[in-house]
């Protein structure tokens, strides 16, 4: 990702906070990490750590209920602990980095004063995705292997340790394949494959203004 991109979310999770501010929302910022797979990918496990920053706003629907909006950096993929393990049959298995703004749109239940149980869906904007090997990077293709977009659905749970802050727990799943050629050529999988779907397993702390 490079800097003007990390300028822009920047300047959006500003320009957020400004106007939820300003309509008397609640509002605030995350930070934290991601532990990911990719489903499909021959790879299990969530062995691709990554980080997770951005922004929220959230509005109370009633004493129970809220809707919360977010904005964030995310780094999702797969990785191969077995990679230099020559008597594992993936030892040279690629894995996939990839990173996304990702927009999650939630309905989150009051269990309590200090819990919140969270499920809703995202969308995300791929910024860069690539397959790795035991050199590294690859080559580029001539054709992206990732699609530009990935839509999900998420679980999560809120813990608040304060008025500012909390603990996020989530676990989101995509709906739809994220490579190109899931689509582009599907006679290549047969019916035990359907294509690589991300899975993240996310910690962050949320920090309310």
């Amino acid at each position: 990702m490079n800097f003007y991109k990390i300028l822009s979310l920047l300047f959006f999770c500003g320009i957020l906070t400004y106007n939820t501010n300003a309509q008397n929302f609640g509002d605030g910022t995350m930070s934290g990490v991601s532990t990911s797979q990719v489903g499909g990918d021959d790879l299990a496990g969530f062995h691709k750590a990554g980080l997770l920053v951005g922004a929220f706003a959230n509005k109370s629907i009633s004493e129970l209920l809220s809707f919360q909006m977010e904005m964030t950096y995310i780094q999702k993929g797969s990785g191969n602990p077995k990679m230099n393990d020559a008597d594992h049959p993936n030892y040279s298995k690629e894995y996939i980095s990839s990173s996304y703004i990702e927009i999650p749109l939630l309905l989150q239940y009051h269990q309590s004063n200090i819990l919140k149980i969270e499920g809703g869906l995202l969308s995300a904007y791929l910024i860069d995705g690539y397959y790795n090997d035991l050199n590294g990077k690859l080559p580029i293709h001539s054709v992206n292997p990732f699609i530009k977009y990935d839509f999900g659905l998420l679980l999560g749970i809120d813990y608040k340790f304060s008025d500012k802050l909390s603990l996020n727990t989530r676990l989101s799943n995509s709906i739809i394949p994220i490579g190109t050629e899931d689509y582009n050529h599907p006679n290549t999988y047969n019916a035990s494959k359907k294509g690589k779907y991300n899975s993240v397993l996310s910690f962050a702390l949320h920090y309310n203004f």
